[in-house]
């Protein structure tokens, strides 16, 4: 590939995996939500996990479009270490840490059956700053953001998001409010009940 063909293919790339991950952190929130839907539960996780995994060829392809490419020397350290990229630094430690996020979720996700649940959750909630990670990225890295049709698709991506995260946690509020209230008192021993029952 030429060189203008690599600036385009990371062009493309990173809007579709921008485009990609908001899908895939707008199901998990419907799915951990659990959403109604005609659909079974199952099958709304599994469209989840394949948009994920189509999500993260997009994304490995504009990363190495973006190393290839000659015109900006990035380098393979600033792929996972921040900071490590003299071009842009901060917008590239940027998105370097976003993908260090998706990558730990992607991994914990396939140790699923072997880590606890609660690691896994606790892990998972890094998709939460992947993606504005990622938009911030684009924003600031993106040579395309200065066109309305771009700035169209992060406003749509946002909107899909955030409505999604607002959605669940006013459903988590109201399961949590919807819970029964239990007094759990004090309760006497076996012997000290058979002690009332023979002083009767």
């Amino acid at each position: 590939m030429s060189e203008v063909d690599l600036w385009y293919a990371s062009r493309a790339t990173g809007i579709v995996a921008l485009v990609l991950l908001s899908a895939t952190v707008f199901l998990g929130a419907l799915v951990a939500g659990r959403a109604r839907s005609s659909s079974p539960l199952f099958a709304r996780a599994e469209v989840h996990r394949m948009v994920s995994l189509i999500a993260l060829v997009f994304l490995a392809a504009h990363i190495l479009t973006a190393v290839f490419d000659t015109y900006v020397h990035i380098g393979w350290w600033a792929v996972v270490v921040p900071f490590a990229s003299s071009y842009k630094r901060l917008w590239v430690a940027i998105g370097t840490v976003g993908l260090d996020s998706l990558l730990a979720v992607a991994i914990s996700s396939a140790l699923r059956h072997r880590i606890p649940a609660r690691a896994w959750r606790l892990v998972h909630w890094l998709a939460y700053l992947s993606w504005p990670a990622a938009v911030v990225h684009g924003l600031e890295m993106g040579s395309d953001t200065s066109f309305g049709w771009a700035q169209g698709v992060v406003a749509a991506c946002t909107a899909l998001v955030v409505g999604a995260v607002a959605w669940r946690s006013v459903e988590a509020v109201r399961a949590r409010s919807a819970r029964p209230l239990t007094i759990i008192g004090a309760r006497p021993s076996l012997r000290l009940a058979a002690r009332r029952q023979a002083g009767k």
